[in-house]
């Protein structure tokens, strides 16, 4: 009996070990924000500007559609590509 739970101990750590290797990869990723959580991170995003009202509406907008903010405050936007590839009608980027 010994022998038979330890490849199925095996197989649990194994299993366990790529359950935490797919929700870090994730992090970040489209579809890894919840709906509810958008004004959350979109605060975290827009921390560090001086014009966070603009940064906060345009990024819960973006957050809304994408489910994605990048992480940090600046930058890492190839993270969420739905939030990088979004632009304005002149070709700037809509999500800060």
């Amino acid at each position: 009996m010994a022998k038979s739970s330890r490849p199925s101990s095996v197989f649990l750590l194994i299993f366990l070990a790529l359950m935490f290797v797919m929700e870090v990869s994730l992090e970040g990723a489209e579809g890894s924000v919840r709906r509810e959580d958008c004004p959350k991170e979109c605060a975290r995003r827009c921390s560090a500007t001086s014009h966070k009202k603009p940064c906060l509406f345009f990024c819960n907008m973006c957050c809304d559609k994408c489910l994605c903010v990048p992480s940090g405050t600046y930058g890492h936007k190839g993270e969420c590509p739905c939030y990088n590839n979004w632009k304005t009608q002149r070709g700037t980027p809509k999500c800060p």
